[in-house]
């Protein structure tokens, strides 16, 4: 993988890394009933979104890093290279 395309894989877990936390507790409070059941449920629910939000915060970190360290990917004319980067500044 080439660095620009670390870089929006970074950006969009983190985002949605960011988007699990809020959906987590959307789930909770929302979908929180009367009976103990369906609370017992709305609490899983909120939990099992929950947990999401590491796993991509810690894939956004990673794929930060690769970035870093990665190289151009061989073959890729450098025509391709400059018009990536310049999608990037916009």
């Amino acid at each position: 993988m080439n660095p620009p395309i670390c870089r929006f894989l970074s950006n969009l877990c983190f985002q949605l890394g960011v988007i699990s936390i809020g959906a987590s507790i959307a789930i909770w409070w929302f979908t929180l009933g009367d009976d103990p059941e369906s609370k017992a449920h709305a609490e899983r629910f909120g939990i099992f979104v929950g947990l999401w939000a590491p796993t991509l915060l810690i894939l956004s970190n990673r794929f930060d890093r690769y970035a870093d360290k990665a190289s151009v990917v061989p073959g890729l004319r450098s025509e391709n290279l400059e018009e990536s980067r310049s999608e990037e500044k916009d």
